[in-house]
Order: structure tokens, then C-alpha cells, then sequence
């Protein structure tokens, strides 16, 4: 068995295959959309190729001898569960905020959360893409540098780096990394030796963030996600 030195973040994954790996089955055998093939190939390279061109047909699973033949393990249905719908909004995110636009939707949660934000724009910005501080005109303590990479890949260490060269260049209290698709192992180091200062958010803490503030960002933005609140009662709970 041969284990990925850094591990494959959900935000590399496409909804379809997403909703196959749904399972709740523990060992299951995925054949949807060339599943088996796309799932070896984020081993490999970290992203889903999706469900394009042609691909080298996968050998049959084995058949255990103390598996009944009748136990059917190929793509079950999966149940709608929270995390199935964390992952239908973190696709929605992907499919319409690409690039500068998770920036724009950066910048909302944080003046949703009391910050006056500036963004930069589009283009090359020396490793910020938003300064962010309290007080009508954003220079009241705490400031805040923001990088955001929107990213479905792992966002190595050079960026923490850059961030806090950053930080450093504009006197600023405090850094914020939006890694959509996380940081590596070697980033990660990086953070711990700092993160009285500083603060990484992946894809599932940017949701967090999202529907901590939902109700409080623009109604441009909230038309842009449509999320409506549900409640339901938790068996654990009980």
C-alpha cells in the first residue's frame, strides 16, 4: 500500500464524483462516470480530471469468499447527509466564484464580521488581495493582510512566506491566508511558528464562515448563493 504525502482536498473534486463518494458504506467499489479512474488519478496529481475522453478500462475487484455474492457494494446511493450538502455549496462556490470572486466573497464576510475591507484589483498584487482594518475608514487595530488563492490544490509554503513579508511591508497585526484548496504539510509548520498572528481558512472553515455571516452579507451576494436555513433533529442528541 502506498500512502499520498500530502492529502487530496475536497475542493479538487468535481460534484459528480463527490456525490458517488457519498456513500455511507465504509468499502464500496465506485464505477459512476469512470469513478475508478479518476479517483486513481487524483492519487497521482491531486485533481479530478473529471468525466471527459476515453479511459483504460480498471481490473474487477476480487470477490472475497466470505462476501455473499449477493451483497452489492457498486455505487450506492448516498443519503442526504450534511456533509453531501456542505459539498453541494462548496461546488457552487467553485462553479461561480472562481479567482478574483472568492476575493470579492472574502471581503464580504469580512465586513460582515466588522471589518472595513479595500480589495485590490485583478491582477498581479504583490501577495495581497485585501487590507482590512476596524473603524469607518479601516485603520483602527486590529489591520488585516488577506491572500486569497481559490486554488483546488494545496498552496505551498512560499505563500505563507510571502504573506508574512507581506504583513511585515505594511505594518499590519495581523494575516489571513484563504487557501481554498489548504496548504501543505510544510505551510502548515509554517503557520504553528506564527499563528498568534495569523490564520489559514480551507474551503470547509470559509464555509463556516459563510454561514456564520449569511444572514448579514449583501443581498447581491446572498442572491448569488441562495441558501435556506433548515433545522433537523440530531439522533446524537438525544
Amino acid at each position: 500500500m502506498v500512502w499520498q504525502d500530502e492529502p487530496v482536498s475536497k475542493s479538487a473534486v468535481k460534484d459528480d464524483l463527490l456525490y458517488s463518494l457519498n456513500s455511507i458504506m465504509t468499502v464500496f467499489n465506485p464505477t459512476r462516470n469512470n469513478a475508478g479512474q479518476r479517483v486513481l488519478a487524483l492519487f497521482n496529481t491531486g485533481e479530478d480530471p473529471g468525466n471527459i475522453g476515453s479511459w483504460p478500462k480498471l481490473p474487477e475487484p476480487r470477490k472475497s469468499d466470505a462476501s455473499p455474492d449477493s451483497t452489492e457494494v457498486s455505487d450506492p446511493d448516498p443519503t442526504p447527509s450534511l456533509e453531501a450538502i456542505r459539498d453541494q455549496i462548496r461546488t457552487h462556490l467553485v462553479e461561480n466564484f472562481a479567482g478574483h470572486k472568492l476575493t470579492a466573497l472574502v471581503s464580504d464576510i469580512l465586513e460582515a464580521l466588522g471589518f472595513h475591507c479595500e480589495v485590490s484589483p485583478p491582477g498581479p498584487d504583490g501577495g495581497v488581495d485585501i487590507l482590512a482594518g476596524r473603524g469607518p475608514l479601516g485603520l483602527d487595530s486590529p489591520t488585516l493582510i488577506v491572500e486569497v488563492k481559490s486554488e483546488p490544490t494545496a498552496i505551498d509554503v512560499k505563500v505563507v512566506r510571502g504573506l508574512h513579508s507581506a504583513m511585515t511591508q505594511h505594518r499590519a497585526d495581523q494575516g489571513l491566508l484563504v487557501a481554498w484548496g489548504g496548504v501543505t504539510t510544510a505551510a502548515t509548520r509554517e503557520f504553528l511558528r506564527d499563528r498568534t498572528s495569523f490564520r489559514i481558512w480551507d474551503s470547509e472553515e470559509l464555509l463556516n464562515r459563510l454561514f456564520e455571516t449569511y444572514d448579514r452579507l449583501p443581498a447581491s451576494t446572498r442572491a448569488r448563493i441562495p441558501l435556506k436555513q433548515a433545522w433537523v433533529l440530531d439522533p446524537e442528541g438525544s
